[in-house]
């Protein structure tokens, strides 16, 4: 009986790492696959008092933090510029139907102070905003 449990424990530790190993030789190249990359304009809302725009803002970042806690939501930024284009989104989701549900849970786009123009990206998933070069696979 142990001789079964440990050759039955050999096998899923192998075939665990041959899995492993098989995702970690691919090439960037062929791990490709669908994000959706949202560009965060300025809407046609934008006349709110600065205690309403605040409130706004604080539940746009909150919104931010809780769809990234889901894993949904992997990039966030403001652009610096402060023309129309006011930041980007990119997230990790199978439907731009989804994607737009999300949006309507942001209160920026809710109030109109924001519009999106969502689009389907492609890209690894790989890499990082770590500055430097990428270090090398362990």
């Amino acid at each position: 009986m142990k001789k079964g449990l440990f050759f039955l424990l050999l096998v899923v530790i192998s075939s665990t790492s041959i899995a492993q190993n098989n995702s970690a030789t691919k090439k960037p190249e062929e791990q490709i696959r669908k994000y959706w990359f949202v560009m965060l304009i300025k809407g046609p809302n934008r006349n709110q008092d600065s205690a309403t725009a605040a409130k706004i803002q604080q539940g746009h970042l909150s919104n931010m933090d809780k769809l990234y806690n889901e894993g949904k939501l992997k990039v966030a930024g403001p652009f610096g510029d402060g023309k129309d284009w006011q930041g980007i989104f990119i997230f990790d989701c199978p439907t731009k139907e989804e994607v737009e549900n999300l949006l309507k849970t942001d209160p920026a786009v809710a109030s109109g102070r924001l519009i999106c123009d969502i689009r389907p990206w492609y890209t690894a998933p790989i890499g990082s905003f770590v500055p430097g070069k990428p270090k090398e696979a362990l």
